[in-house]
């Protein structure tokens, strides 16, 4: 179960939709690493099938490595700013948020113009519902202001 500790940044609607030129960016990077470590890592399992290429072997692994490093920094930028990468195959951020007297998840995947959809903690993806339904009428409450 997700929880969200007191400290955790919580975004406004709007606030939310203004970060995402750089969140874009950062969770693009993220999907490319990751669609790059997936080919490294099927690099490394067919040149284990010969033994011939133990070299070629350690150079995939160590590119695999460099790959996973470069992603946690990215990772890391998204962690900084407040935002949770949820997929990095398909680019799925949640953006922790306050709707009434509960904390809910603003929720943008990379491809998305804007900030369309939000569900519950424990909902997920398959959870969304619009945020004119919720958002537009109501404010959200950051958590500063809380």
């Amino acid at each position: 179960m997700t929880t969200i500790s007191r400290e955790q940044k919580l975004f406004e609607l709007e606030e939310a939709r203004s970060t995402l030129p750089l969140v874009s960016r950062i969770v693009r990077d993220i999907v490319e690493k990751t669609e790059r470590m997936k080919e490294a890592y099927l690099g490394i399992r067919q040149e284990a099938e010969d033994d011939a290429v133990i070299e070629r072997l350690e150079e995939l692994q160590d590119s695999l490595h460099d790959l996973a490093d470069e992603r946690a920094g990215f990772v890391e930028e998204l962690s900084n700013l407040g935002v949770e990468l949820k997929d990095p195959n398909i680019g799925l951020v949640d953006f922790p948020a306050r709707l009434e007297d509960r904390v809910v998840y603003l929720c943008w995947r990379l491809g998305e113009e804007t900030i369309d959809h939000w569900h519950e903690l424990t909902s997920g993806f398959s959870g969304r519902e619009p945020v004119e339904d919720s958002f537009e009428a109501d404010p959200v409450v950051n958590s500063s202001e809380a």
